[in-house]
C-alpha cells in the first residue's frame, strides 16, 4: 500500500498528465519567449523598460517550462518504477502511462525551444579548455596592485568565466558581465579602472573565440550515441509529510539542456535514456560524475519493452506476505531494494527460511549481505506480520502489569524480577509514546527473543532495534553468583558450590572480555557505549565463563556486562539457588553471631526446594540434578540436627 497510496502510484498517474488549467501557456507563447531571449541575450544593454520587462517574463516562462518538464519526467520515472516492480498493475496502468508520456513529449518540445544546441557544444568545449597564459604583465591591469594580486585576479576571472561558460547554453553576450568581477573592489572613478575593465573584456572575448573554435573543429552535428542512466531514488523512503527527493531537481542547466535537446528514446521504468549528441558533448558526458551516469553506445530504434511478468526481480505474489508460506518465492536484492523504497517500516526483523540455515530471525541488512554471497531463501514474515491473536493479549498484559520490584533479599517475593522476561517487556514499552510505538517494540522484542546470538542483529545502523528493545532483551542488573561459587574461608563471601544447571549457558554480553586488551569491559547498555545495544564486535560469554574466571576488568558503573533476560525456568532456578544458599548460611555453625533460626520454616522450605524441577530437561542432566538433590539433603540433615538439639 505504501507504493500505491500517499505520493505513490495512484497520485503519480494523475499528476502531470495534462496542462494545469490555472497555470497554462500555449505553444505560440513559448516560441515567442524563446525567440525574444535569443534576440536579446544581454538584458543589461537594453535601456528600454518595456523590453526589459518582456525579457523578464520570457525568462520566467523558460524557468517554468523547464521545471515542469523535470517534474513530469520525475513523475513518469516514479510511476514506471513502481509498475516494473508490481507486474500485475501493468495492463491497468498502461493507458494512464501513455497519457503521461504524451504530455511529457509536449513539454520536452517546448523546453527544447529555449535551448541553443550550438551553445551546448560551446559549453562542452569551454569545459575542456586548460588554463591559458594570463597576461599578468599587461599595464592595463596595473590598477589591481602588484604582480601577485594581478595574477590572483586574472586566475579568479578565468575560473569564473569557465564556470559560467560550461554550465548552460547562453551565448557570449550573456557573459560580458563577468569582466566586472575583476574590478569589483575598485572604485569606478579610480584611474585605470576603465583600462582594466576593457582588458578583461578582451580576455573574455579571446576565451569565447577559443571555445567556439574548439567546438566547430570537432563538429556541431549529433552523431554519437550515448546511454544515460538517471540516478536511482533514495532507498530510504521519506516519512509521511516529509516529501520525496526529486532525482532530476539538482541537475545542472547544461545536462538538462542536453536531455531535452538530444534524447532519442527513454525507458523510464529503468531510468535509461538514449541520446544522440555531438562528439564533444559525448566526451563530456562520459567524463562526468554526478547527476547521471553515461556509457557509450545505444540504438536509435525504439527499445523493446520487456515483459515484467517474466523478470525474476519483479514483486510478484509470493515474495513477501501476500501468499501462503508453501508458495513463497526466493527473495532477491532487487526485491529488498523495492521493499526499502516502498515501505516506511522496511527496516525491521524478518523470519526467513533456507535449506542451509533453517528458520532464522534476521535483519534486512543481514539478508542483503547473505544474498550478495549467493544465499537462497524466502521471507516468511516480518515483525509487523506476527498474528494479533498472540500479540494483542500480550500487549494488554504488559500494559496492565504493575511495575516489577527486585528486592535484594532472596526471601522476599519478587527477588530477581529485574532479570525476567516480564521486566524486559515492561522496559521495552516504558519510554515509547503512543500505543503503536509500544506494540511495534513488543513485536520486535518477540522476534529478537528467537535469535540465538544477539550480535547477528548488528547492521551497523541504529534503526533496526530501538534502544528500548535492547533494554527488553538485556537486563541492567548484574548476576549474584554467590550460590554457585565454591565454599571458602571467607565468612561473608563463601559460596555454596551449587551446580549452575539451567543457568550454565545463560548469555553474557560485554564490550571486552579480554583483560589483555586495552579498555574495560562495558555493558552494551552502559552510558560509556552510548547505550547502543549489542554489536558484532562485542564478546559473548556464558554464566559458566563468569564463574570460571576472575581476571575480568569490568566498568565500575555498569558492572562490565549485561545478561540476556532469563527464561522463566532459569529465573526460577536462580531464585531456588539463592534460597538454598541463604539456608546454608543460616545453618552454618562456623559463622559467629548467627541469628536465631526458625527450624520449622527452614524444613518446610527445604521440602519445597527438594521438589524443584525445571520446566524442561534441557540443561538439567545428571550433573545438575544429583548435586542439587544432594545439597538439599545435606541442609535437611543440618536442620534436623538443629531441631533435635533444640530442647523446645
Amino acid at each position: 500500500m505504501g507504493a500505491l497510496g500517499g505520493a505513490g502510484l495512484l497520485h503519480q498517474l494523475q499528476a502531470y498528465a495534462e496542462p494545469d488549467e490555472d497555470v497554462y501557456w500555449t505553444q505560440e507563447e513559448v516560441r515567442a519567449a524563446a525567440e525574444l531571449l535569443r534576440a536579446n541575450p544581454d538584458p543589461e544593454a537594453d535601456d528600454d523598460d518595456s523590453r526589459r520587462e518582456a525579457r523578464g517574463e520570457a525568462e520566467e516562462l523558460q524557468d517554468r517550462v523547464l521545471s515542469l518538464w523535470r517534474h513530469a519526467a520525475e513523475s513518469l520515472y516514479r510511476s514506471q518504477a513502481v509498475i516494473a516492480h508490481f507486474q500485475w498493475l501493468t495492463d491497468w496502468a498502461r493507458p494512464k502511462v501513455v497519457v503521461k508520456e504524451s504530455y511529457l513529449a509536449t513539454l520536452r518540445e517546448q523546453a527544447a525551444l529555449f535551448v541553443d544546441p550550438a551553445g551546448l557544444v560551446v559549453a562542452a568545449a569551454a569545459a575542456t579548455l586548460e588554463t591559458p597564459q594570463l597576461p599578468a604583465g599587461d599595464p592595463a591591469f596595473a590598477v589591481l596592485g602588484d604582480g601577485r594580486k594581478i595574477s590572483a585576479g586574472l586566475s579568479a576571472l578565468w575560473r569564473r568565466w569557465q564556470y559560467d561558460a560550461e554550465r548552460g547554453w547562453e551565448g557570449p553576450d550573456s557573459r560580458e558581465i563577468v569582466g566586472h568581477h575583476l574590478v569589483r573592489d575598485i572604485r569606478s572613478n579610480k584611474k585605470g579602472y576603465d583600462e582594466a575593465l576593457a582588458g578583461a573584456a578582451r580576455l573574455i572575448r579571446s576565451w569565447e573565440e577559443k571555445a567556439r573554435a574548439v567546438a566547430e573543429s570537432t563538429g556541431m552535428e549529433p552523431t554519437v550515441l550515448i546511454t544515460a542512466r538517471l540516478p536511482e531514488h533514495e532507498e530510504e523512503p521519506a516519512r509521511p509529510g516529509e516529501g520525496t527527493a526529486d532525482v532530476l531537481e539538482g541537475m545542472d542547466p547544461w545536462t538538462t539542456g542536453v536531455l531535452v535537446t538530444w534524447a532519442v528514446h527513454a525507458d523510464w521504468s529503468r531510468g535509461i535514456l538514449t541520446l544522440k549528441v555531438p562528439p564533444l558533448v559525448a566526451d563530456r558526458l562520459l567524463a562526468m560524475s554526478g547527476s547521471i551516469t553515461c556509457v557509450p553506445g545505444g540504438t536509435e530504434d525504439a527499445p523493446i519493452e520487456a515483459d515484467v511478468r517474466e523478470q525474476a526481480d519483479t514483486l510478484r505474489p509470493g515474495i513477501f506476505d501476500d501468499s501462503e508460506v508453501f508458495a513463497r518465492q526466493p527473495v532477491t536484492l532487487a526485491h529488498l531494494r523495492a521493499l526499502r523504497a516502498y515501505s516506511y517500516a522496511a527496516d525491521q526483523l524478518y523470519i526467513v527460511f533456507s535449506t542451509g540455515g533453517g528458520a532464522e530471525v534476521l535483519s534486512l541488512d543481514a539478508i542483503e549481505r547473505r544474498l550478495a554471497q549467493g544465499w537462497t531463501g524466502v521471507i516468511v514474515a516480518s515483525a509487523s506480520d506476527l498474528p494479533n491473536s498472540v500479540i494483542s493479549p500480550w500487549v494488554e498484559q504488559v500494559a496492565l502489569a504493575p511495575d516489577t520490584s527486585d528486592p535484594s533479599d532472596a526471601r522476599q517475593p519478587g527477588f530477581g524480577a529485574a532479570l525476567s522476561l516480564t521486566a524486559g517487556a515492561q522496559d521495552a514499552v516504558r519510554w515509547p509514546r503512543g500505543d503503536r510505538a509500544k506494540e511495534h517494540n513488543l513485536r520486535l522484542l518477540a522476534m529478537a527473543r528467537g535469535v540465538s546470538d544477539l550480535r547477528t542483529l548488528d547492521t551497523g545502523r541504529s534503526s533496526t532495534l530501538p534502544p528500548a528493545v535492547w533494554e527488553g532483551l538485556l537486563a541492567p542488573a548484574r548476576l549474584d553468583l554467590s550460590p554457585f561459587r565454591p565454599p571458602n574461608g571467607d565468612r561473608w563471601r563463601s559460596g555454596s558450590g551449587l551446580p549452575l544447571g539451567v543457568l550454565r549457558h545463560a548469555q553474557i554480553y560485554t564490550t571486552n572480555a579480554d583483560p589483555r586488551l586495552e579498555g574495560k569491559g562495558h555493558s552494551p547498555l552502559c552510558r560509556h557505549t552510548r547505550e547502543r545495544g549489542v554489536v558484532a564486535s562485542d564478546d559473548l560469554l556464558t554464566v559458566a565463563d563468569l564463574l570460571a574466571r576472575d581476571d575480568f576488568d569490568w566498568c565500575s558503573k555498569c558492572g562490565g556486562y549485561a545478561v540476556r533476560r532469563l527464561t522463566d525456568t532459569q529465573l526460577s532456578y536462580y531464585r531456588a539457588a539463592h534460597s538454598l544458599h541463604d539456608i546454608t548460611r543460616q545453618l552454618d555453625d562456623s559463622r559467629p553471631h548467627r541469628a536465631p533460626v526458625d527450624i520449622l520454616a527452614v524444613v518446610n522450605q527445604l521440602e519445597e526446594l527438594a521438589d524443584w524441577q525445571p520446566g524442561s530437561r534441557e540443561g538439567w542432566g545428571v550433573e545438575g540434578h544429583w548435586p542439587w538433590r544432594e545439597a538439599v539433603r545435606e541442609q535437611r540433615r543440618r536442620a534436623e540436627k538443629l531441631r533435635s538439639a533444640d530442647p523446645s
